[in-house]
């Protein structure tokens, strides 16, 4: 089988198109026809050794896989060849076929596409939990969500209406970006890449600041984001797509109650009581049309480089989608 693999870190240049044996199923796991594989800023980030956890070389990235269950595992009961699924997986997911264990299996809905389907896990679920879990997102209290166009922004936005935000307050660097955001559900648009949006953002909640705020850039919007915080306020920090750490004194937060809080989708991934019942939610706005998905683009598996480099360009909205080749 075709699968992309890169054995030293770098650029989207060290992504390379290599022929591996296809994976065999074996006790509890499956082998999946992958149909549509989502493609991240974790991606990159694996690639470029910058990820949060070590990643290892050589390395199969693709960890959002949507497809059809062609293989079981002897000890395998959940599911049979035919099965329509979508999953997470830890690597792998940027080949024609990957392994997976079926008790992170997700039965996919007749009405959801691969493509749809590949889109919700990662950005669906983070955006899911960064409000409702993490973020203790209430009814009224207005959200800030950052690259608001992306693929959690635009996810991050339609949740946070649907969870009974007063107010959502969208960032983008363009004008195009802006009128995504508000095509998602957004109040109030700002341009970041202007001098002083956090003043327009404590402006547009009336000087109070606002109750969440999800964060994802690190270094100058991190420390600009704390100052757009309400009393009481919660800033979510899910990843650092610029690459630049923050240092901050934790005493700051006393005076008006604020909270910095950390979220990385893996450990909710180890508590299926938790996963479960949050994408079966999430599947089911969609479903209902309450939810749309904006897909920026499908490429095939072997243009794996160029989307790395548009995705790292921010020059897309939406999400951006792998398909294997010759299917």
């Amino acid at each position: 089988m075709k699968a992309i693999q890169f054995k030293e870190y770098g650029g989207p240049e060290v992504l390379n198109t290599i022929d591996v044996e296809r994976p065999v199923a074996t006790g509890r796991n499956v082998v999946i026809e992958v149909h549509a594989v989502g493609v991240n800023y974790a991606d990159t980030a694996r690639r470029e050794g910058q990820y949060v956890v070590p990643t290892p070389l050589p390395y199969i990235p693709g960890a959002e896989v949507a497809g059809v269950v062609v293989e079981v595992g002897e000890e395998v009961t959940s599911v049979t060849p035919g099965t329509r699924v979508v999953t997470l997986l830890e690597s792998g997911g940027y080949a024609e076929y990957a392994l997976a264990d079926e008790r992170g299996l997700i039965p996919l809905p007749d009405q959801v596409d691969y493509s749809t389907a590949a889109a919700l896990p990662l950005q669906g679920l983070s955006a899911y939990h960064v409000l409702k879990t993490m973020g203790r997102l209430e009814k009224g209290e207005t959200v800030l969500v950052h690259a608001a166009a992306g693929g959690v922004g635009t996810i991050a936005v339609q949740l946070a209406k649907i969870f009974g935000a007063g107010k959502v307050i969208a960032t983008a660097s363009t004008a195009e970006k802006l009128e995504l955001a508000r095509e998602m559900g957004a109040d109030v648009l700002i341009n970041y890449t202007e001098e002083g949006w956090e003043q327009q953002v404590r402006e547009a909640t009336g000087k109070k600041g606002v109750d969440v705020a999800l964060e994802m850039a690190g270094g100058d919007v991190f420390y600009k984001t704390l100052k757009c915080l309400a009393p009481f306020g919660r800033l979510v920090v899910f990843g650092v797509a610029s690459g630049e750490q923050s240092n901050f004194n934790p005493a700051a937060l006393m005076a008006r109650n604020q909270s910095v809080i950390g979220f990385f989708l893996p450990q909710i991934m180890r508590r299926p009581e938790i996963l479960l019942p949050s994408i079966q939610e999430i599947f089911q706005y969609v479903i209902e049309g309450k939810l749309k998905l904006t897909i920026g683009g499908t490429f095939p598996l072997e243009q794996a480089r160029e989307v790395h480099t548009l995705l790292q360009g921010r020059k897309t909205t939406g999400k951006l989608i792998l398909e294997p080749v010759n299917r």
